[in-house]
């Protein structure tokens, strides 16, 4: 962390301890989503739980009523596990309440704070009066932990795992513990593995392939994803093979990067671009570097639109039925052999 960032860490320490003590006071009229947390009972003897991550051990005394959710992601497993958060982080795309299509329905007509996607508000998350934080895949330094545990109970990533890289089944299962529905977390977990195990039966084509989950870095680099990430972690659920080369480069982070005179890394049974957004899609596209891609030519190439992009991003117990419908005829048409098959793209 830097010297900037350890001081501005300090100072958020000290306004956190004036925010909770204010609190402590308060009204308890503040935020919309207020009490969603207990829209279904706990697990009989969920609580007290302790759960143990990458700073230590959280214990969570009963059931929270007011959970924030400083991660970029795990809105999604909160909201399928009945939790409406009082607070959700914003990651990218500009959705309302800082929730995607795939979860509305669980958002329902509430409306949480909505949070900057930069460094960690420590005051606006007091503000909320919280009593959990969840931050698993909020690649949260210790200091930052420190801070927000002044505030509530808080969930911090494990270290089993890159930052940024907890697969969507231990995301679901720590989040499951912490709020007392660790049944519910296990039942859609053995849904979607289910799917996924569907799936691989159903498309003998698809098992094996390697794939190169792709992306844009700048206009002087592309990179790709490897298993540590959950893009790469998706292809292998439907059975296909991330190269170990991705693995090798991106070392202890969850992707990879290299120059444009590298693209030949890419060239795999199949591509596929994930991009945030359709003009990033048709940059690629129109880039001299791709063309240069035997699976370009032969068609064993997808694009997938910027929402599926963030669906695979998400990877989540809501995304990823959201997206697998998709996805499978995408990758189906890719691997047919027939350059003249029309794979169904954002393109």
């Amino acid at each position: 962390m830097s010297r900037r960032r350890r001081g501005r860490a300090a100072l958020a320490v000290v306004a956190v301890a004036l925010l909770v003590l204010g609190a402590c006071g308060g009204s308890g009229d503040e935020g919309d989503a207020e009490g969603a947390a207990a829209a279904a009972p706990a697990d009989e003897g969920a609580f007290p739980v302790t759960i143990e991550h990458k700073y230590g051990e959280t214990v969570v005394e009963e059931a929270p009523e007011r959970v924030v959710s400083v991660g970029f992601t795990e809105q999604d497993s909160l909201l399928a596990l009945g939790i409406v958060p009082v607070g959700i982080r914003d990651w990218y795309g500009d959705q309302p309440d800082a929730t995607w299509p795939w979860a509305q329905d669980e958002l329902g007509d509430a409306e949480p704070e909505v949070l900057s996607s930069e460094d960690i508000n420590f005051e606006a998350v007091a503000a909320l009066r919280p009593d959990l934080i969840v931050g698993v895949s909020s690649g949260m330094t210790d200091q930052e932990y420190d801070t927000l545990s002044e505030i509530a109970p808080t969930l911090a990533q494990t270290d089993e795992y890159v930052d940024f890289g907890t697969p969507w089944q231990d995301q679901l299962e720590l989040v499951g513990r912490a709020v007392g529905r660790s049944d519910e977390a296990a039942a859609l977990t053995e849904d979607l593995e289910g799917r996924f195990a569907d799936i691989r039966a159903e498309h003998p084509e698809l098992q094996g392939q390697e794939v190169a989950v792709s992306y844009a870095v700048s206009e002087s680099e592309i990179g790709a994803y490897g298993t540590q990430d959950v893009r790469g972690r998706l292809m292998l659920d439907i059975g296909m093979a991330i190269p170990d080369e991705f693995d090798e480069l991106a070392g202890d982070q969850f992707y990879s990067s290299f120059s444009l005179e590298e693209v030949e890394r890419l060239d795999r049974d199949v591509v596929v671009w994930v991009s945030a957004s359709d003009a990033i899609n048709q940059r690629i596209a129109d880039s001299p570097v791709r063309q240069q891609l035997d699976a370009v030519d032969e068609g064993r190439e997808v694009f997938l639109t910027a929402e599926q992009a963030a669906a695979a991003g998400f990877s989540s117990p809501l995304s990823l039925p959201y997206l697998l419908d998709e996805l499978v005829p995408m990758l189906t048409a890719a691997v047919d052999g027939d350059p003249a098959t029309e794979v169904p793209d954002a393109l």
